[in-house]
């Protein structure tokens, strides 16, 4: 499973590339949903980043809904600042008289949340980018690039699919809908392989993986097994042309929904060397009409493009 990918996330890139225009309204009506509370959309700091300089009537409210987001998030966490400060102080008042085990708890309980308010804080504030503000989880949102009437457009979707026509506990249900597996295109995902194909730009993709399978030993009698997470990146600094499968879902008295998921394979031999068992599939540029113009009464040619895929070597190492 790709539970992790760094992405892309400046709707710039995919216009240059593929001569895409933006969805200028999805964009302006997730972040105003975002700023008004109707969505809490988990959209990384380098999406919310390609607005810095707008340069449009539009882009310009983007902008602004963005500050005003901003504004909001920041005034909460310096309430909560104020509280774990105050919380603190309080249990090193306790501890000064006597060590308790509720004192000793509160003290190391209000010093992490502190060391996570003021960081978070601090990615409000920043200006200067960090690779983490690319770097995209289930439920984040990304820029997609699919074909609509004919034309390549950049939407932002959420990467955990749910299928229209599905309830909104769908995402509870199936909480692994972020990916695709090949095997199950025709099955689970057969209302969309050849319907609603999308392509996903990525520069490295991340997997949680036992340390036994990673160092390929058997465990001891009695060892407990790690998860680790491993960073994969072509050897050769390529983007990747995911291949995605995206929904538009509604529902009454609900925000509409426009969300994806990336299609796995087997992995290719450096990856179940490392020990995961799935991989994202990148597709040829030249593949890259066929595959958002798809056709539903042609899957064996959807088939073939997934087959012909590009072929990186895949770089691994344990994750920051």
């Amino acid at each position: 499973m790709c539970y992790s990918a760094q992405i892309k996330a400046d709707y710039k890139r995919y216009v240059r590339m593929f001569g895409a225009h933006m969805d200028i309204r999805e964009f302006a009506r997730l972040y105003w949903e975002r700023a008004e509370g109707r969505l809490k959309a988990k959209i990384p700091k380098a999406m919310d980043d390609s607005f810095a300089a707008p340069q449009s009537e539009e882009e310009r409210e983007i902008r602004r809904l963005i500050d005003q987001y901003n504004a909001s998030q920041a005034k909460t966490l310096e309430e909560e600042l104020f509280k774990q400060r105050a919380r603190l102080v309080a249990a090193e008042r306790t501890l000064q008289t006597k060590t308790t085990k509720a004192a000793t708890e509160s003290k190391r309980i209000a010093t992490d949340k502190i060391d996570a308010t003021l960081r978070r804080l601090d990615d409000i504030k920043r200006t200067e980018s960090e690779p983490q503000d690319s770097r995209i989880f289930p439920g984040y949102y990304a820029p997609v690039l699919v074909v609509e009437d004919g034309q390549r457009v950049v939407k932002p979707m959420r990467y955990q699919c749910r299928i229209a026509g599905k309830p909104a506990n769908y995402d509870f249900k199936y909480p692994g809908t972020y990916n695709a597996r090949r095997d199950s295109l025709e099955g689970f995902w057969k209302s969309l392989f050849g319907y609603s194909h999308g392509l996903m730009l990525v520069d490295a993709f991340y997997e949680n993986v036992a340390r036994s399978k990673k160092e390929a030993r058997t465990l001891a009698q009695g060892e407990k097994d790690e998860n680790v997470v491993l960073e994969f990146r072509p050897n050769d600094g390529r983007q990747m042309l995911v291949a995605c499968l995206w929904s538009k879902w509604s529902a009454p008295g609900e925000p509409d929904l426009l969300s994806f998921a990336a299609i796995t394979d087997e992995p290719p031999e450096e990856v179940a060397a490392a020990g995961h068992d799935r991989c994202i599939v990148p597709i040829k540029e030249e593949n890259v009409d066929a595959w958002l113009n798809s056709d539903p009464k042609n899957l064996d040619a959807l088939y073939a493009i997934l087959d012909d895929k590009e072929r990186p070597y895949y770089e691994h190492r344990l994750a920051a």
